[in-house]
């Protein structure tokens, strides 16, 4: 898989993914939560920036199953999905990852029958980068 690439206003984002935090920008004049990170708010146009740590919990709100055709080195890990989460505590605020059967699970370890619009995820990190679980009730 393709590793990030980071930037200046970014980086912190990958930082903290690296200690398993899921933190997102925040405006430190008005407090607005913003991703993707960039210098300025759009609100209030403060460049002074705060990174709050998220709950790591959300929902699906919408998601792709990829199949062949495809770059050499996804062709072999299809079908796999990539999801669009939804973050409870910024409900403007969508990441995309991929949603896996659990903790440490590989890419394509969730059959694609079983993804829904609206389900319950969680993050989870593995070699820093943040991924997606099924939350358990």
């Amino acid at each position: 898989m393709l590793r990030p690439v980071t930037d200046t206003d970014g980086a912190p984002f990958w930082e903290y993914a690296a200690r398993g935090e899921l933190r997102v920008q925040a405006c430190a004049g008005c407090g607005e939560l913003r991703f993707p990170p960039r210098p300025c708010c759009p609100h209030c146009q403060s460049f002074q920036t705060d990174w709050r740590r998220m709950s790591g919990r959300g929902r699906v709100w919408s998601y792709v199953v990829p199949h062949p055709p495809l770059l050499p080195g996804y062709a072999e890990l299809a079908p796999y999905n990539v999801v669009v989460v939804e973050l409870d505590e910024a409900p403007r605020i969508r990441l995309v990852g991929n949603l896996v059967a659990g903790p440490g699970e590989p890419l394509g370890s969730l059959a694609a029958d079983r993804l829904r619009i609206g389900a319950r995820v969680r993050v989870v990190f593995d070699d820093g980068l943040p991924w997606w679980v099924p939350e358990r009730s």
